[in-house]
């Protein structure tokens, strides 16, 4: 799939116009994950933004050095890794591919400075951002409340 499209289906960027995403698209590239690899390790210096073209990833929260819980996934389309974006620019997960993945990496440096510099596409990206934050959000409000019972 061209870089374009996969960029249109994402909740980050679907609401730029096709100038804006020729522009972001310039400055993504695609890389391939096979199942079981790391790809982002929680509380490290975050460097890059993925869209998943195709496959399936685990965010894992690590709660100590050998406790580690499964907390979502996210897959053909999704965003992950955007606290690329946000300082302290420091992963908030770990996150480990469960099948094999296609993903597009943004390096979250040129992405910002895009952002700076055309605030139009700023708005759009970071309010995309936030659409995915809540949504995860809500996510874990529901998990949370299976645990408790409430």
């Amino acid at each position: 799939m061209e870089t374009v499209e996969v960029l249109k289906k994402s909740e980050v960027f679907r609401d730029l116009n096709d100038v804006q995403l020729g522009l972001v698209g310039k400055i993504c590239s695609k890389n391939t994950f096979e199942a079981g690899t790391i790809i982002c390790k929680q509380d490290q210096p975050s460097e890059k933004l993925y869209i998943i073209e195709n496959g399936l990833v685990g965010i894992i929260l690590e709660l100590g050095p050998l406790a580690q819980r499964q907390v979502q996934t996210a897959s053909d389309f999704d965003v992950f890794a955007w606290s690329a974006m946000i300082k302290p620019y420091r992963y908030t997960a770990t996150v480990k591919a469960i099948k094999n993945v296609t993903a597009l990496a943004i390096v979250s440096k040129e992405l910002r400075d895009l952002c700076d510099s055309n605030h139009d596409i700023g708005y759009v990206v970071f309010s995309g951002i936030a659409r995915v934050e809540a949504k995860r959000l809500h996510e874990a409000y529901i998990q949370l409340l299976g645990v408790t019972g409430c």
